[in-house]
């Protein structure tokens, strides 16, 4: 078993081993991860994180040795947490870095960072405050960061500010925590998933006080909840239909 970490701000990771494939995520700055297999050009990894698997081009990330990879994994995670950052090798080249880039890995890197971070678990109540720095974030499939971002995605990363583990996808993050009866019931910072006309889970988005959610469509924006769904007072009709609303904290 081989292991790497990104060295680089934003990485995509892709569906099939081609740069035309499909974004199914992004790989941020010292996200570690299994490599599952390689080729000429591309590696199919499995991210530490949430175990979520694509394919990396090669030349996107840095080898790491199987017990950098474990130290790395048992650590408490180390987070940036400013809008942009940077940080420095040892020829003094700067690499920017994005919102929820781990720092774990900066010795591993050989890299200095003196910006703003998170390394411990905040309170429930600190998710919307968080949820505010994506505001506006225009919607990215695959997207990770305040520059493109989608709905699980945004999801996720305000979870993982906050100290707290969030799948990658909105059908995989609605099999986490346990179900409410009624919106009465939820607090700001529970889940809310939406389906399609199939029944399978496609959107999700984060609970707010007095019926609103916040939540990536277009871009981040902030909406009504109601009993049958999100209802956009933009367009002046529901766009999405509420499955379930599940407590993850």
């Amino acid at each position: 078993m081989q292991y790497g970490i990104c060295n680089l701000s934003i990485v995509p990771l892709r569906l099939e081993p081609t740069d035309t494939s499909e974004l199914v995520s992004q790989v941020l700055y010292g996200d570690y991860f299994k490599v599952l297999e390689q080729r000429k050009s591309w590696s199919k990894i499995r991210l530490g994180f949430d175990k979520y698997e694509g394919w990396i081009d090669n030349k996107q990330y840095f080898k790491i040795s199987e017990e950098q990879y474990r130290t790395i994994h048992l650590e408490k995670p180390i987070l940036s947490t400013d809008l942009v950052e940077f940080v420095e090798d040892i020829d003094k080249q700067l690499y920017a870095i994005p919102l929820g880039s781990s720092l774990n890995g900066l010795s591993i890197l050989n890299h200095t960072h003196d910006g703003n971070i998170i390394n411990e678990r905040k309170s429930k109540t600190q998710l919307i405050e968080t949820a505010f720095l994506y505001l506006n974030a225009p919607y990215l499939w695959g997207g990770k960061t305040p520059f493109g971002i989608d709905c699980s995605g945004f999801t996720q990363m305000v979870y993982k500010l906050n100290g707290y583990i969030l799948l990658r996808d909105a059908s995989q993050q609605a099999t986490q925590g346990e179900p409410l009866s009624f919106i009465e019931e939820s607090e700001p910072g529970d889940l809310a998933f939406f389906d399609n006309d199939e029944g399978r889970i496609v959107h999700v988005g984060i609970i707010m006080k007095d019926n609103y959610i916040i939540h990536a469509h277009g871009k981040v924006r902030i909406d009504r909840l109601d009993h049958s769904g999100i209802y956009n007072h933009e367009k002046r009709m529901h766009t999405h239909k509420l499955r379930v609303i599940k407590k993850v904290i």
